[in-house]
C-alpha cells in the first residue's frame, strides 16, 4: 500500500438481506419496511456496521454487494459521518466478478489491509414443511449455498493473500454463525446452512497456512438474532429483546481483532447474547 494513502478494508457483502428493502425483509414481512426510526448503525446489519467502524477508523472502505444500489445508502451514511468509501459490485457466483472487482480495488485505493468476508444468503428460507428434508432441496438452492459459503471465500482468499504475505501484515475475517460449529438439520424456514462448517474449515486451515507471514485469519461465530431493520421487526425481537445482537457492538469486536498484537492473536471468536445459551 502507498504510505500516503489511508489503510484500505474491504467488507464483502457489505449490506444485509434484513435491511429495509432486502430480500429476507420482504420474504418474511412481505413488503420493505420503514428504518428512520433505526439508529443508521444498525440498518445494514453486521456489513454496514463494520463498513461504518472501519470507515470511523481512519480506512478507506471498499462496499461489495451484487448491485451498487443496494450499499448506495450505507455510501451516503458513512460520507455523511466523514468517512471515505467506494462501491464495488461483486457477485461471489462468477470467479470473473470477483477478480474484476479486486482489481478494481488495488487499482483504485490500494491492496487491502482488512478484508472481511460477510456475505449471506437466504437459499432454502421459502421451502415448504414438507420439502425440509435434503432429498428434496433443490440442486441449484445448493449450488448456491457452496459458492456463498464455501467456493467464494476460497476464491477471495486468493485474491488477497499473496499480497498481505508479501507485505507480512494483513487481516483476513470471517462473518459466520452458528452452524459453522457442526452440521445440522434445516429446519423449515431456514437457510441451507451446514456449508458454513467448510467456511470454518477454511479459516482453520488459512490460519496455519498464513499466520507464520503475519495474515491474521479469524472465524467469528456470531451466535444469534442480528438487529437491522428486518429482525428488528419480527415478533421474537420484539418480545425478547435481550436475546437481540447489536452489530454496532459485533463491529467492535471486529475491530478489536484487527488490533490485537501479533503476540496473542485469536483466531476464533463467538459472540452470543448474555440472555442465551452459547450454541456448541
Amino acid at each position: 500500500m502507498d504510505s500516503t494513502r489511508k489503510p484500505v478494508a474491504v467488507v464483502v457483502g457489505a449490506t444485509s438481506k434484513w435491511q429495509a428493502d432486502g430480500r429476507n425483509t420482504k420474504l418474511a414481512h412481505g413488503k420493505a419496511i420503514d428504518d428512520s426510526d433505526l439508529p443508521v448503525g444498525v440498518r445494514w446489519g453486521v456489513g454496514g456496521a463494520i463498513a461504518q467502524k472501519f470507515a470511523k477508523e481512519g480506512f478507506v472502505v471498499a462496499l461489495t454487494t451484487r448491485q451498487a444500489a443496494n450499499a448506495t445508502a450505507l455510501e451516503q451514511a458513512i460520507t455523511a459521518q466523514g468517512g471515505a468509501c467506494m462501491i464495488v459490485e461483486l457477485d461471489l457466483v462468477s470467479q470473473a466478478s470477483i477478480a474484476k472487482a479486486f482489481a478494481t480495488i488495488r487499482d483504485s485505493v490500494g491492496d487491502p489491509e482488512v478484508v472481511v468476508y460477510n456475505a449471506g444468503y437466504l437459499e432454502g428460507r421459502d421451502l415448504p414443511p414438507e420439502k425440509e428434508l435434503l432429498e428434496h432441496f433443490p440442486v441449484d438452492m445448493f449450488d448456491t449455498a457452496q459458492h456463498i459459503a464455501s467456493r467464494g471465500p476460497f476464491l477471495v482468499a486468493k485474491e488477497v493473500l499473496p499480497a498481505m504475505r508479501m507485505r507480512g501484515t494483513g487481516s483476513f475475517f470471517f462473518s459466520n454463525n452458528s452452524s459453522s460449529l457442526r452440521g445440522r438439520k434445516r429446519q423449515t424456514g431456514q437457510s441451507l446452512y451446514y456449508p458454513r462448517v467448510m467456511m470454518r474449515t477454511l479459516a482453520q486451515v488459512l490460519t496455519e497456512e498464513y499466520s507464520e507471514y503475519g495474515v491474521h485469519v479469524a472465524n467469528v461465530v456470531i451466535d444469534g438474532l442480528i438487529d437491522s431493520p428486518g429482525t428488528h421487526a419480527l415478533q421474537r425481537a420484539q418480545q425478547q429483546p435481550d436475546v437481540v445482537m447489536n452489530p454496532v457492538k459485533i463491529a467492535e469486536a471486529f475491530y478489536y481483532l484487527h488490533t490485537q498484537d501479533r503476540s496473542c492473536w485469536t483466531h476464533e471468536l463467538q459472540l452470543t447474547p448474555f440472555a442465551t445459551k452459547p450454541s456448541v
